[in-house]
């Protein structure tokens, strides 16, 4: 079940082809739910951390590759991947640190107290905690998706397709937005986002006629995704979690403010900004959960076990270039912030 939830997450920052490498680890973590919902978001929110944060960092990139807003009526059509790299200090955590109330760590394959997050090493690691019966039970902990190792790369991509117009007054309009997708005949997608990026110059005197475009911009985006896991079971903890109205959901929002100052020299415009992002992400498991043991018999029914809340906000400095022919864009750029992230795309682009 915890695989699938995963899973699903992955497909929407399309991470899908590497999750098989951390399948087989995954259905250890229904145990954590016999050893209380408390340690169990604590411990699953640890592991999943960075994705939350990267995933919802790279959100943020790709609104814009010049300060110079589009005529009335012109527009572009802009492909992007952005790739928020997972500083290293987010690869592994230790569970000493978190507040468990019933769950220990007993080893681990680091070699020291840290366990690794969802993008760290391969490596094992086992827990233990007393059930309601007072046994000792143990279990493994995931293993990371050794991210660098299996990918060549150790950040979180996102692409992103929008389109802008140029409304009044030096004004374009930015829209994000996809009607919403089922996969699997159980899971549903969504994504909406919009943003407004205004040209400042015209208001200030003195710098009106100078020979460099500056802009002002507020986007947001926000992705929705859920799945369905009724009637799914896992095994682990001697015996069975099952649902009959569960469901995973995950969402993300970003807003983005940012100053934009660029310049063009013929078919090449450099640019740059001065900004901030504050990033919300939610991954919930709703619905009631039993809890089975070796016979079938529910020993326990558990309401909503996990819910997971990550905010992230910082400064963010930016540099990139662009190349345009004709109606041709090319550009890059690069944004230092928590999460480092390289903005890379292509585009359509007139008046």
């Amino acid at each position: 079940m915890i695989k699938r939830i995963l899973r699903t997450l992955t497909v929407s920052a399309t991470l899908v082809s590497i999750v098989a490498v951390n399948a087989s680890a995954q259905d250890d973590l229904q145990t954590l739910l016999r050893a209380g919902t408390s340690d169990a978001n604590e411990l699953m929110g640890a592991y999943i951390n960075p994705f939350m944060k990267g995933f919802g960092t790279a959100l943020g990139n790709g609104w814009y590759n010049t300060a110079k807003p589009h005529k009335s009526l012109g527009f572009d059509l802009t492909i992007t991947v952005n790739s928020a790299r997972v500083p290293d200090e987010d690869l592994f955590f230790n569970p000493d640190n978190l507040n468990l109330q019933n769950t220990t760590l007993i080893s681990s394959g680091t070699g020291d107290r840290t366990v690794p997050t969802i993008f760290g090493d391969e490596v094992p690691s086992r827990y233990e905690f007393t059930d309601n019966n007072g046994n000792s039970v143990d279990f493994d902990g995931p293993e990371g998706l050794a991210l660098k190792e299996n990918t060549g790369m150790q950040a979180v991509p996102v692409p992103m397709a929008q389109l802008g117009i140029g409304i009044y007054k030096n004004t374009d309009l930015k829209i994000r937005w996809t009607p919403e997708i089922e996969f699997d005949g159980n899971g549903s997608f969504k994504l909406v986002g919009f943003a407004a990026m205004h040209d400042i110059k015209q208001w200030i005197p003195g710098i009106k006629l100078a020979p460099f475009d500056l802009s002002v911009l507020i986007g947001f985006t926000d992705i929705s995704l859920s799945y369905d896991l009724a009637e799914e079971s896992a095994s682990g903890g001697g015996g069975e979690v099952t649902t009959d109205n569960g469901i995973a959901a995950f969402d993300v929002n970003t807003w983005t403010f940012q100053g934009i100052i660029s310049k063009k020299f013929s078919v090449l415009t450099l640019y740059g900004g001065l900004g901030f992002n504050k990033v919300t992400s939610d991954l919930a498991l709703k619905g009631d959960y039993e809890l089975r043991d070796d016979f079938g018999v529910v020993e326990e029914v558990v309401t909503d076990p996990i819910g997971i809340g990550v905010n992230e906000s910082g400064a963010r400095i930016s540099a990139g270039m662009r190349l345009k022919l004709a109606i041709v864009t090319l550009h890059a750029d690069y944004t230092i912030q928590k999460y480092n992230t390289l903005t890379v795309g292509f585009g359509f682009s007139v008046r």
